[in-house]
């Protein structure tokens, strides 16, 4: 029989059946009848046969009413209504023919279940409804539909997936196209860029500030799809309250995804510029970042980050500096700019240094460093060194990692440049034994030392050795004074 029902051999199936009583209700492995088949087909001539010949519609794993909603047969559903399918009787997965209908885009279909019976809040495994389908595929006048027989906008699915979780491993639950996180329909609609799904949701008065299990908004997502005028929809309806509970502004959102036109409007609306992630955000995160400043410079992100803190935006609340952060990339415009709001010294938290930090990071970028001296970072810390050759009866253990060590273990290109600008900012200096030894596979080493006022060992001259002695400062360091 299934090859006749796929052949659409209507005359052949009618004299099968005939000549051989009851076979039309025997089953496949499946569990499949030869109605099944005839439904999942589409063949609507066969669907007449076979229910005249008294084949039963009732369930065998799937309906064969919900085999043809689910291939979008028209006819089949509504022939199999009109001769008693059960409108609502579902899958494994408790799913409809009403939730195939809207998942297949058939507004016929939706129209006929529905006047048939079919619930219209009936949720699937997933907590999701019909609605929720009709969401996701941006179906407007299905959901205009469902409205009208009674859906509820609110409803949520019963999954706690985190959303963050999901958007930190690349949307798997997205790409399902199912809500796994007690996302509303107005949730979803913002989700999938669905900007006149939100528009009839919110004439409906869906609730804006409903969140998902993990804390986040509508607005979180409209920010996220990078969609203007769906977060202007939202901004005047949407609680600063809830969205402090989140842990997550949607100004994080739009300077991680340079979104500076939704930055701009976001700020204007009243959204702290010094919002911090929760801790568990944080967490997230390799750096442990906080704030949408520290966001735009990874981002390398000039105008974002020159719109955050024209804002009021304070460089200085995240665990690693926002200012060290520009230095190390080399980015000399964002380090400029953040000179001018934040303090040159910023240090390293995780580094014991006898240097100043941004110093370290900016070894390598002449024209940076330049930058930070001009802005007043002091080296003289970075010539304040243990590392002498007279220095061999220190009893104290120095636990500061040196400037001269830096250049050392660091490997640095080109330290005869370097050397030399620290120099002219700090005028004549002792410098230390192991300065003294990269400088001397330096083909300037002779001019660089003439600028510490040091005399070239290599040369027929010997360098004049004053009388010195040793003291320590508070920090433990020592000097050595003439």
């Amino acid at each position: 029989m299934q090859l006749m029902i796929r052949d659409q051999d209507e005359g052949a199936l009618l004299a099968f059946v005939k000549e051989n009583s009851g076979s039309s209700t025997a089953t496949n492995t499946d569990g499949w009848t030869a109605l099944h088949e005839a439904a999942y087909f589409g063949v609507l001539g066969c669907v007449m046969i076979l229910i005249e010949s008294k084949t039963s519609v009732l369930p065998i794993n799937q309906t064969a009413l919900l085999l043809a909603a689910y291939r979008g047969h028209v006819s089949c559903v509504e022939y199999l209504l009109e001769h008693g399918a059960d409108p609502n009787i579902c899958n494994k997965e408790r799913e409809g023919p009403l939730f195939r209908a809207c998942e297949n885009k058939s507004l016929r279909m939706v129209e006929l279940l529905l006047r048939c019976g079919a619930s219209v809040n009936k949720t699937d495994n997933q907590g999701a409804t019909p609605f929720h389908e009709a969401v996701r595929t941006d179906q407007l006048e299905v959901c205009e539909i469902l409205f009208q027989a009674g859906a509820k906008i609110s409803t949520f699915n019963i999954y706690g997936e985190s959303a963050v979780l999901h958007r930190r491993t690349g949307w798997m639950f997205q790409c399902l196209g199912l809500p796994t996180d007690g996302a509303t329909p107005l949730y979803e609609a913002c989700k999938n860029d669905h900007l006149c799904t939100v528009e009839i949701l919110l004439s409906h008065k869906a609730d804006v500030n409903l969140p998902t299990k993990s804390g986040l908004l509508p607005i979180h997502q409209a920010t996220q799809r990078a969609n203007k005028q769906m977060v202007s929809m939202l901004l005047p309806l949407t609680s600063k309250k809830m969205v402090s509970s989140s842990g997550i502004s949607p100004l994080h959102l739009a300077a991680e995804d340079g979104l500076d036109d939704i930055l701009e409007l976001l700020i204007r609306d009243g959204y702290d510029v010094n919002s911090q992630l929760s801790r568990e955000h944080r967490l997230m995160y390799e750096d442990h970042r906080s704030t949408a400043l520290y966001f735009s410079v990874c981002d390398d992100n000039l105008e974002a980050a020159t719109i955050l803190l024209e804002a009021g935006a304070d460089p200085n609340l995240d665990f690693f500096n926002p200012l060290l952060i520009a230095v190390q990339k080399g980015n000399a415009e964002l380090v400029e700019l953040l000179l001018m709001y934040g303090h040159v010294h910023a240090s390293l938290s995780t580094h014991k240094l006898g240097f100043p930090s941004a110093v370290l990071l900016a070894m390598n970028s002449i024209n940076v460093l330049k930058l930070l001296l001009d802005h007043g970072c002091d080296v003289h810390p970075c010539f304040d060194c243990t590392n002498s050759r007279h220095d061999q009866n220190l009893t104290q253990t120095v636990i500061l990692f040196q400037f001269c060590e830096a250049i050392s273990k660091y490997s640095i290109k080109e330290p005869g440049p370097l050397i030399s600008l620290l120099l002219d900012y700090v005028g004549h200096i002792k410098l230390c034994s192991r300065l003294l030894e990269i400088l001397d596979g330096c083909n300037d080493r002779k001019h660089i030392k003439s600028k510490a006022g040091t005399r070239d060992h290599h040369s027929s001259l010997f360098i004049t050795h004053y009388d010195y002695k040793t003291t320590t400062d508070r920090q433990g360091r020592h000097r050595d004074t003439r």
